[in-house]
Formats: structure tokens, sequence, C-alpha cells
């Protein structure tokens, strides 16, 4: 395949950053691959448990499975990532996440459900935010989590208009499309767009003479040109291996933090739905709450980019996080539309304001070499944390009718992992002794 040349023309006014361009790529392929999958699950189980009656508990094993899957197979995403590079795993990921919502249009029970899910889990993993990340933290240093925070703000853009939509088509209280038809158009639409989206990609910015950030390799006299004023630089650190980031406090504090505040995001994703039938709210209205939070979300991606440019992450992070845990509490109080439009905007600051961070803060710690491999080592403690959480918010409402005391106890993780974030430092590697 030929491909365009990246190289600045130092003569002619400079283009933009292809890693710009990488970034609203990164947007739409994490909402191609997340949105349904994830972000959607409380309307899909509100149609399934109508159509299949299936317990609350049935239901959030679903996503529980897509966790034990991440589990699995999280430090070989990261391997292969590091090895094949993030356009093949694309690819790859894109057809799997097709074949998972094929299979979603034909189920017929419990088992072929799970099956579905981890199947889209499967091409999530491959295709979507580890390799995606990784791909972003090669190109980007002094404005990562800008750039973190930019790309995710194009998936939640998507989650805006997805959700509603999703929930439009399959709500069970009206003959639209429903839930076989829509899960078959998007496998259709994945499958059309894998190819043209994958041969989009550039896994690094140095195979096209290009540094990270968009300096070019080869200065000339003409090139030096004056530069704006840019974000304070984190401070210079080795790359770190595999094996040394595991023996870093650093490395478990960041993966258990990352863990602990995802578990609400899950089971919110899984039983949101399910709460608001039981509080007498209807498929649609459970959609347009999850695009406020993603609303709110969307704008303090940004935020939380420009803010993590330029304060410890650590220190952000643990305030995010902090902000997260208390909308979870409102939620369990919430019995009204104000109550529950509160709820969003906590969730949505916290939440959007701590993703971009948890992927800069481990690209500041542990450097580019072997982030992939990394990043996916440090999913397997996250995602076991994170498969607990849907089962057991769906286990405590069939115990005891309702859900407050399932969401108490993901609101205090929230908060006990922007603990752990908050004590995690900057590891700092003794150096090597010279050699004999």
């Amino acid at each position: 395949m030929d491909t365009p040349s990246l190289t600045p023309d130092l003569d002619q006014k400079p283009r933009v950053f292809y890693g710009w361009w990488l970034v609203a790529l990164s947007g739409f392929i994490m909402m191609l691959a997340h949105v349904p999958l994830f972000h959607a699950m409380g309307v899909w189980a509100v149609a399934l448990e109508r159509e299949f009656g299936w317990s609350r508990t049935q239901l959030g094993l679903a996503l529980t499975f897509t966790r034990i899957e991440g589990g699995l197979m999280g430090p070989v995403e990261g391997y292969l990532t590091d090895r094949l590079g993030t356009r093949r795993m694309v690819i790859m990921g894109l057809f799997f996440l097709a074949a998972g919502f094929l299979l979603l249009s034909q189920i017929d029970s419990l088992w072929m459900f799970y099956l579905a899910y981890v199947v889209m889990a499967v091409g999530q993993g491959f295709g979507g935010w580890l390799p995606l990340m990784t791909m972003l933290n090669h190109w980007f240093v002094r404005r990562r989590a800008s750039a973190v925070g930019w790309a995710n703000v194009g998936s939640r853009l998507g989650a805006l208009f997805l959700v509603p939509t999703i929930a439009w088509a399959i709500d069970p209280d009206y003959e639209r499309l429903g839930w076989r038809m829509t899960a078959l158009l998007l496998a259709v639409f994945t499958v059309v767009v894998a190819v043209p989206l994958a041969r989009l990609i550039r896994d690094r910015p140095q195979d096209y003479d290009l540094l990270p950030d968009g300096g070019p390799m080869r200065q000339t006299d003409e090139a030096r040109r004056p530069v704006k004023s840019q974000p304070i630089s984190p401070a210079p650190s080795p790359d770190l291996t595999a094996a040394q980031a595991l023996r870093t406090p650093a490395f478990w504090l960041i993966s258990f933090g990352h863990g602990f505040t995802s578990m609400v995001l899950l089971a919110i994703m899984a039983h949101l739905g399910l709460l608001m039938e039981d509080a007498g709210f209807s498929v649609q209205t459970t959609a347009w709450l999850v695009s406020v939070y993603t609303a709110i979300s969307m704008v303090f991606q940004l935020v939380g980019g420009y803010v993590g440019d330029r304060m410890p992450k650590r220190i952000a992070l643990f305030i995010f996080s902090s902000l997260q845990a208390a909308g979870t509490v409102v939620l369990t109080f919430s019995t009204s539309t104000p109550m529950l439009v509160l709820f969003a905007v906590l969730f949505g600051i916290g939440f959007g304001g701590r993703n971009p961070l948890t992927v800069a803060i481990r690209g500041d710690y542990f450097g580019q070499t072997s982030f992939g491999k990394i990043l996916g080592l440090s999913t397997v403690p996250m995602n076991i944390l994170m498969l607990v959480a849907p089962p057991f918010a769906g286990w405590i409402r069939d115990v005891r009718g309702d859900y407050t005391l399932a969401f108490w106890v993901l609101a205090a993780c929230s908060f006990l992992g922007g603990l752990c974030f908050l004590f995690a430092k900057n590891p700092r590697l003794a150096p090597s002794p010279p050699a004999q």
C-alpha cells in the first residue's frame, strides 16, 4: 500500500500534525467498539429482559464475561500491539466485533447471549482502547493527556447520539427495528468500515521522520521557527520494561485505582436502564440520561486532559474519582428528574475528567518502548475488579429488591480508587551499575 508522505515540507507552511488526525480516528473507532457493547448495555438489557425474562443477575453476567476475556487476553493484546502494531490489531478487532454483532442478532438462549458478548469483547479488546491508546502514547509526549482527552471526546460524541438511536430502534414498547435487526445493521456497518479505517492508521511518528508532538527529526536553520509556549513536559525518565514496571508500587496502585473507579461505570452500563424501569421511567428516558452524563463527560475529557498536562496527574485523578463517587451516591437517592440530572452531572464530570489521565499517567511513568505490554498487564487486576461489579449489583437487586446497597458499595470503591491514584508516585529506577 502506498503511504502518503507525512514529512513536513520545510519550504511551506506546516500542515496539521498527523497525530491529531489519529486522535480523531481513535475517537471514531472507540465509539464503534465501545458504545454498543458497553454504554448501550442498559437499553439492550431492557429489551432482552422483556423478551426472555432473564434475571438482573443473569443480564449483569454478560459484562462480567467481557471482563473475564479482558483479564485473560489483556497481556496478549498488549504483547501483540507492541509486535504487530495498532493498524493490524484494529482490523482484526473490527472483524471480531462484527461477528459478535451478527451472533447477537441470532441469539435464542442465555449461553448464546454470553457468547455474543464475549466475541464482541474480543473485538473491542483487539481493536479498541488498548491498541489505540498505545498508538497515541507513541505520537504524543507533551500533549499526551490532551490527545487522549480529545480521542475520548470523539468516542463520547458518538455515544451522545448512538445510545438514544439504539434505544429508539430497540424500544420493546414500540414496533420499530427491534433489537435483532439493530444488531445485524451494526455488524454490516462494522464490516464495511473496517478496512478503510485501518488503512488510515500510522503506528509511530518516527516511521515518517517525525518526533512525538510534531517536531521533524531532521532540523534545518529554515525549520527553526519560533513556537508558542508548550505545557510543561513530564520529568524525563527512562522507558521501563514490563518486568521493571511490575516491580514498582505505581504499576499496582494505578492498575487497582483504574479497576476500582471503573467498577461503578460497568455496573451503571449494565443496570441503569433496569434501575430506571424500577423507578417508573421509560427506556428512552434512560437513553437521554446516558446522553446527559456522556455530554458532560465529553467536555470534561478536555478539562481533564488540560489539567493533567499542567498539574500532577495523580492529584487530578483523585479529585475526579471522588466526584464520580459523589455522583454515584446521588443516584441511590434519586427519585425525581432533577436528582437524576444532578447524578448525571457529577458522574459525567468525574468519569470524563479521570478518563484521559488513566492512560497519560502510565505513559509518563513507564515510557513508550513497552507501553502496550505494560498496559495489557495492568488490565489483569483491573478486569478482576470490574468483572465483579455487574453481577454483584444484579444479585443485590434480586435479593433486596433495590440497587441502593450495591451502589453505595460501588461509590466507596470509586473513592478508594482515587486514593490509589493519589499514592501512585512516579517510579524512579536506581541507575544500573557500571559494566565491569
